[in-house]
């Protein structure tokens, strides 16, 4: 079970990194949900698996790299460690994050995304 964790893990930021969004709703149960923090364009909740690879596109459409820094395991769900940087302009992101993954039958049933610079998560996407 320990690599099938972390199996999910390299696939979501796989897909992520080359825009295969059927790739990531492959790895989503029909009712996932994905928290985020901050009030900007991405921020909040994305109910469902059509949702959510909605809001990993437009994430992917500002332009950022999605440096994995660690893949983290728990007896039963998983998290991705991010240093996430993009540049728009004079506005610069660069962040980390931990992106935690619960997992219902080896598929990522609910994303919960923790930011260590909410504010210039805000600043970026408007």
């Amino acid at each position: 079970m320990l690599q099938v964790r972390a199996q999910v893990a390299a696939g979501f930021h796989a897909f992520l990194t080359t825009g295969d969004w059927d790739g990531i709703r492959s790895l989503l149960t029909d009712d996932c949900v994905w928290t985020l923090p901050g009030d900007n364009a991405i921020s909040g909740t994305a109910d469902g698996a059509d949702a959510v690879v909605e809001r990993a596109r437009k994430i992917a459409s500002y332009g950022l790299d999605f440096e994995l820094l660690h893949i983290l395991v728990s007896r039963e769900n998983m998290a991705l460690s991010l240093h996430n940087t993009a540049r728009r302009g004079d506005v610069r992101l660069d962040e980390y994050l931990s992106t935690v993954c619960r997992l219902r039958d080896g598929r990522i049933a609910n994303i919960e995304t923790y930011l260590s610079d909410v504010q210039g998560m805000n600043a970026f996407f408007v």
